[in-house]
């Protein structure tokens, strides 16, 4: 009698099952870290635009022009006052004589929409030296 090669149906099912298992419980990991890595980008945005803001104090009176000249724009593809990535909108939303705010908003229908975290907010006018995500247990 012959002895027959290959894999029985069981065999590949519990494979397959295996398989399925890894994956349910890799990716949302993986998800999760991509999601951490645009809340990072957007965070050195929010920094890079700070920097400018500070560069452009240093030289004048007040912030409250800064915005019209571009100061808070850098490198970035945007409005003088505003910085766009994929997944979030950067922008100085207020900017006087002795503060700013910056926030860095996720934009509808990317990725980041949902992300649990919310909106990152950088406020020159309570002395904020880093910014904050709008939900506690992301800072």
């Amino acid at each position: 009698m012959l002895k027959a090669k290959g894999f029985t149906l069981i065999e590949l099912m519990i494979v397959i099952a295996v398989i399925a298992i890894i994956a349910a419980i890799a990716l949302p990991s993986y998800s999760e870290f991509v999601r951490k890595s645009r809340r990072a980008e957007a965070a050195r945005f929010a920094g890079d635009m700070q920097l400018s803001l500070e560069r452009w104090r240093a030289e004048n009176p007040s912030y409250a022009n800064c915005a019209v000249v571009g100061c808070g724009s850098g490198t970035y593809p945007a409005s003088p006052n505003a910085t766009t990535s994929p997944f979030y909108t950067v922008a100085v939303a207020a900017a006087d004589g002795t503060s700013y705010r910056i926030t860095a908003t996720p934009i509808a229908g990317s990725a980041q929409a949902n992300d649990r975290c919310g909106v990152l907010t950088l406020d020159r006018s309570v002395n904020q030296g880093k910014p904050i995500w709008g939900t506690l247990a992301c800072n």
